[in-house]
């Protein structure tokens, strides 16, 4: 065989930085497509500015500072129209988070009830179930929430209000429930409650195995320092609604927005949510059923501390999908008068003409939201994930 020429052996070096080698190749197509990302973004923001310039359009974000004219219904925040663009829209980011967290609690509570339901032995309940499911879901969300909207339009006056039970009013003009004025001892005493209820729940649905002396004593001693807050405090004072003129006074008030977007949402997220609890209990294998009634456990206790522990393993990565869905599905608000992110914001565009900013706003907002979302459930999936060991 002839050798090869000295000439012609490619050196070690030149072979390295040749595009034939598989990771020169990979660094080159991944420059070579930033650089392309990068040349994009420069020519649509030359471009937009060019635009603005020579329509003399102001940019920037000191509209915010400006006073907004705009009247809030519902606010979490004190809030006046004298008030500025910004805290505006502060309240709005705050009506959305409201209305996604109770979505979301309330979406999850029903959505696995009417999951497990699906399963159950029971004939009649397992249909009713799967009627509801197919239905809600096949329904476009936007017509739910109009449809649910007209129904509590079309509730007695005020001076005719339904009275679900004692203190609570239910009319056209909302729901008015009543209140308890907490003051800083009872906000202490309740937050203690909550976290005592937390720990003693957390002990009881631990296997007989699992289950910690040092929870029990905390859960109790959590449950001794609430009272002791609570009467500390004194008695809190109870704010009953009462009707006054054409409408009620005092109380709690749901507005009609607010409950048909609540009613809506959680609705429609729970048949979704109850498919993917469905799907993550019966992705547990029969042999963890057999087990169970081999120990002489029930079937209820099965579920509860065997396969539903098992399953959570399934049902969480779906499961933050929906979550974030209902926290963008609750942009609809604005079809049925709710003022959140994107009502507040579009009255925003609309009087100061600065459509750039507010969009990047709105979608900065849903951004932060839907983000810190994903970031709990990412770490509660992780927590509940088997260790190797």
């Amino acid at each position: 065989m002839p050798s090869p020429q000295p000439g012609r052996r490619p050196s070690a070096i030149a072979s390295v930085l040749t595009l034939s080698n598989l990771k020169v190749r990979a660094i080159f197509l991944q420059i070579l497509v930033v650089g392309c990302v990068i040349g994009i973004a420069w020519f649509l923001v030359t471009t937009t500015r060019h635009n603005l310039e020579s329509r003399s359009i102001a940019t920037g974000f000191g509209f915010l500072n400006r006073q907004a004219g705009i009247p809030i219904g519902e606010a979490i925040l004190a809030y006046t129209p004298a008030d500025t663009y910004g805290r505006a829209l502060a309240v709005g980011l705050l009506n959305t988070a409201k209305v996604a967290l109770l979505g979301i609690v309330f979406a999850t509570i029903c959505g696995t009830a009417i999951g497990i339901a699906r399963l159950s032995k029971n004939w009649l309940l397992s249909r009713l179930a799967g009627f509801y499911v197919e239905i809600t879901r096949d329904i476009p969300l936007l017509l739910q929430l109009v449809f649910w909207y007209s129904v509590l339009q079309g509730l007695p006056s005020a001076r005719e209000a339904l009275s679900p039970f004692p203190g609570a009013f239910l009319s056209n003009r909302g729901l008015y429930l009543p209140s308890i004025n907490l003051g800083f001892l009872h906000g202490l005493a309740l937050f203690a409650l909550i976290v005592a209820g937390g720990l003693a729940l957390r002990n009881a649905l631990a296997s007989p195995l699992a289950r910690s002396k040092k929870f029990t004593f905390s859960s109790i001693s959590a449950f001794i320092l609430a009272a002791a807050l609570f009467f500390s405090g004194g008695a809190p004072e109870v704010d009953i609604p009462a009707l006054s003129g054409f409408n009620f006074r005092g109380g709690y008030y749901v507005s009609p927005e607010f409950f048909a977007l609540l009613f809506g949402l959680v609705a429609y997220t729970a048949a979704f949510i109850a498919e993917i609890v469905r799907a993550g209990i019966l992705a547990v294998r029969n042999g963890q059923w057999e087990a169970g009634f081999a120990l002489g456990l029930s079937r209820p206790q099965i579920l509860r501390k065997i396969v539903v522990p098992q399953a959570l393993r399934i049902i969480v990565p779906p499961l933050t999908s929906q979550y974030v869905n209902l926290t963008k599905n609750s942009s609809l608000a604005v079809a049925i008068g709710y003022q959140e992110t994107v009502s507040i914001a579009n009255t925003t565009l609309n009087q100061t003409g600065q459509a750039i900013e507010v969009i990047a706003l709105i979608m900065s907002a849903y951004l932060i939201v839907s983000l810190s979302i994903s970031l709990v459930m990412n770490w509660y999936d992780h927590a509940i994930q088997l260790k190797a060991r």
